[in-house]
């Protein structure tokens, strides 16, 4: 963890750039989010599945409901945090832009 720290904080010896929030380590976090997201479904719905099928009434629902987990809950989970990067990926790309349009010395109209 402390060096993957270091790597993001300090890129190609460059120093400050977590600091100035010119390089942002979220997108990073949301991947660690996604597993932990994806591990939360499936071992939620195995639970469910577990307890419907050792119930006496009902059943049905928790397992039904336990396999929808397991199978629709990473798919949700993978949605939510794919949006959550965009707008990432958006603000890289305009920093982009941003250095393009100053290394060309602006817009030429």
């Amino acid at each position: 963890p402390i060096r993957v720290f270091y790597h993001i904080c300090l890129p190609h010896g460059g120093g400050t750039s977590v600091l100035t929030f010119r390089k942002m380590f979220t997108p990073v976090i949301i991947q660690v989010i996604f597993w932990i997201g994806v591990a939360a479904c499936v071992i939620g719905g195995l639970i469910l599945i577990v307890a419907g099928v050792g119930a006496r009434f009902g059943t049905g629902a928790q397992v039904l409901g336990g396999f929808l987990l397991v199978f629709l809950g990473p798919l949700v989970v993978r949605i939510h945090c794919e949006l959550l990067i965009v707008f990432f990926r958006i603000l890289d790309e305009l920093g982009k832009l941003r250095e393009d349009l100053a290394d060309t010395g602006g817009a030429s109209e």
